[in-house]
């Protein structure tokens, strides 16, 4: 028999993608180029040009759809090789960033959390959120006994810390969510309770005396902070403020944007379907509409039921990694699943809960959704991944499924009489 040519390849491949994925990617490209078309016309404003910043967020979402076509026809293997090589390079941008002086370093949105070089920037932390998701979930995959396993969660405990750290100095909300992550998909691989309730007693102890020796310390006592922790203060004045509910109007800070934010999501509670698309009176004041608050110019332009069906679209993300990682012969494969669908929905809930007031301001953009080169792209990867071990295992059932029928086959008729 001739082997089979590299467009046969494709084509049978193609037979097998997953077609929740695509259609959640896709409603979720319609949800940002819409919101964008609003919650970018400050940006509009300064560049001179109407379609300008749509066009450029745009550019990154065509891409990211390449990708998640290109990636979805690897096999999984490379996935998995991918994720190590992405994990070095992101731990190597991340503690370059925390030289003091680093060159590397570029501010936007007076966030110091970009890499800076050859002209491009990007954040080292979404790709070490992927890659360190990967490797863990590769890591857990080798054990094959509970004294396997304790030694992987040990290595992968180490591994966490070394790559949270750096994110941790400049990201509060996002050094969170990658821990709360991994320590789900301990509880998933099944690493003894005793080991998580430890890991866990010592995460809360050191968030609450950090909490208090920054409040009580400084905080209080009118005193700056210096050295790698210096957004400290910042971190447990959000805190204060959204313990404290105040309303107060801070002129270009959190409040301001909270206040904003605050008043288009009851502009938009006015009417199921909010304002309509284009109707949006708070993008003009909002600086980051665009950003970490689309989901208030969502809610204001396309009320309760915009909202909900955009809430609908993440949380099927995170139900269809559960149905198709419990048929998965591949233990790694589920694991790897599992952790980037919950960091996608884990993401996107901080990011709404901040937006309608329910939380801490964090900085935390709506995957797929908010305006951002590095996390569009990123984010598309995570979905290629997912299409990626999905079209594989439908693949490896399917032949199955045909070898158990040609057996059946190959049973000779027997006589009984």
């Amino acid at each position: 028999m001739d082997n089979p040519s590299v467009l046969d390849t494709i084509k049978r491949k193609l037979k097998y993608v997953d077609k929740t994925y695509w259609t959640v990617f896709i409603l979720l490209v319609v949800f940002a180029v819409l919101e964008l078309f609003s919650a970018s016309s400050t940006l509009a404003f300064k560049s001179g040009s109407l379609l300008g910043p749509v066009w450029h967020q745009v550019k990154f979402i065509l891409i990211g759809a390449l990708i998640g076509f290109v990636v979805q026809l690897f096999p999984s293997k490379y996935v998995r090789i991918g994720g190590y090589a992405l994990l070095g390079v992101a731990a190597v941008c991340l503690y370059l960033m925390i030289i003091p002086g680093s060159p590397f370093v570029s501010t936007i949105n007076d966030a110091e959390r970009w890499f800076k070089i050859f002209g491009f920037s990007f954040q080292p932390s979404e790709l070490a959120k992927l890659g360190l998701i990967i490797v863990v979930a590769d890591r857990l995959s080798q054990a094959h006994d509970e004294q396997e396993l304790v030694k992987e969660f040990y290595r992968t405990l180490i591994l966490s810390a070394v790559i949270i750290f750096p994110i941790l100095l400049g990201n509060l909300s996002t050094a969170l969510l990658l821990g709360g992550v991994v320590f789900l998909m301990w509880f998933l691989a099944r690493v003894p309770l005793k080991y998580l309730g430890a890991i866990l007693a010592i995460a809360v102890v050191l968030l609450v005396s950090g909490y208090f020796i920054v409040e009580y310390g400084f905080v209080r006592a009118h005193r700056q902070m210096s050295g790698p922790f210096k957004r400290a203060i910042t971190w447990v004045g959000r805190i204060d403020k959204f313990i404290a509910d105040d309303d107060a109007v801070d002129d270009g800070g959190d409040d301001y944007q909270r206040t904003h934010a605050t008043m288009a999501i009851a502009r938009g509670g006015a009417s199921p379907l909010g304002v309509l698309p284009g109707n949006s009176v708070e993008r003009n004041w909002l600086p980051l509409a665009y950003a970490d608050y689309i989901f208030a110019i969502i809610v204001e332009e396309t009320g309760f039921i915009g909202a909900l069906v955009l809430i609908i679209l993440y949380v099927v993300i995170l139900f269809r990694a559960c149905y198709t990682s419990s048929k998965y012969a591949d233990y790694s494969a589920m694991l790897m699943v599992m952790g980037l669908a919950l960091m996608l929905t884990s993401q996107a809930f901080v990011s709404m809960a901040v937006a309608v007031g329910l939380g801490p301001v964090t900085g935390q953009p709506l995957p797929m959704v908010s305006r951002g080169g590095t996390s569009v792209l990123v984010t598309s990867l995570y979905f290629a991944i997912l299409m990626c071990v999905s079209r594989e295992q439908n693949e490896m059932q399917a032949q199955v499924e045909q070898s158990r029928a040609d057996s059946y086959e190959d049973v000779p008729d027997i006589d009984l009489d």
